[in-house]
């Protein structure tokens, strides 16, 4: 038997361009960066963390290869400038991670306050739904499969990944709008699916379970609380960002060329309930 050593698989993105909101920090952070290891092509959102995000498209590039774009996203219309921008910078699009979104502060649902209730949708649903539409109506622009040399695996219209949540299918006791809104873009996921797979645009969700992040801070608080957190994950710890970005990477890449629809859970093997 040959000891040479057999190529590894390339996990590659050369010559594709990718928005990922919500960029700046945590999953958003890990994702923009073994997007660009990976050769493509990034634009990504922050809303108030300049200097990270300033510092994060140096590190990689420098705007011509990695653009940091302030936007806020709480309306359809915002997600929508946010795609028109990246388009005006790139002048193209491949992939939309929508990865933004809000986790407010414990409450139970017969206190949370209407204006808390339409910030986490607006915020977290709305304004994804305009990154989506947008993005979509871009892609179905482009050669189709069948008009391209490369094949259907190797060059599909698209990609969309909506990074949804654990709590989306379990729930998330004292948060109720969050796991309402991270409910309705997995339905989103599997509608979108089934409306544009089609058409070469794959969509599919990943959702974390608990992740290290700035955002799950305050889960961790006490032992009490990482107690009651990490007691239902068999791996018993949270993920690391990057161990949620790698399933994004692979979902827009040719070795997952015939999956839609699909909902990746990263939640250390926890078992979704109901």
């Amino acid at each position: 038997m040959s000891n040479t050593p057999i190529p590894g698989v390339p996990l590659t993105l050369t010559g594709r361009t990718a928005l990922i909101s919500g960029g700046s920090r945590g999953i958003g952070a890990a994702t923009v960066r073994l997007f660009r290891q990976a050769g493509a092509r990034v634009a990504f959102s922050y809303r108030a963390a300049r200097a990270e995000a300033e510092a994060l498209s140096a590190e990689l590039g420098g705007p011509t290869h990695c653009l940091a774009l302030q936007q806020s996203l709480t309306t359809p219309e915002d997600g929508q400038a946010l795609v028109a921008r990246t388009l005006a910078a790139f002048g193209d699009l491949d992939i939309l991670i929508v990865n933004h979104g809000v986790w407010p502060d414990d409450a139970p649902a017969a206190e949370i306050t209407p204006a808390r209730w339409r910030n986490t949708l607006a915020t977290n649903l709305d304004s994804a739904f305009g990154l989506v539409q947008a993005a979509a109506a871009h892609m179905l622009t482009r050669p189709s499969p069948a008009e391209n040399a490369a094949g259907p695996i190797e060059a599909p219209r698209g990609h969309i990944v909506l990074v949804a949540s654990a709590a989306g299918q379990r729930g998330d006791p004292f948060h109720a709008d969050y796991a309402a809104s991270k409910g309705a873009l997995i339905s989103l996921t599997k509608t979108l699916s089934a409306e544009l797979a089609p058409q070469a645009i794959y969509c599919n969700c990943v959702a974390p379970g608990w992740v290290t992040t700035d955002m799950s801070a305050s889960a961790f608080a006490t032992p009490a609380l990482a107690a009651r957190n990490l007691g239902p994950i068999p791996l018993g710890r949270p993920a690391h960002v990057h161990e949620v970005a790698g399933p994004i990477l692979f979902l827009c890449t040719p070795f997952a060329g015939f999956i839609s629809g699909e909902i990746l859970n990263a939640n250390g093997g926890g078992v979704l309930i109901g």
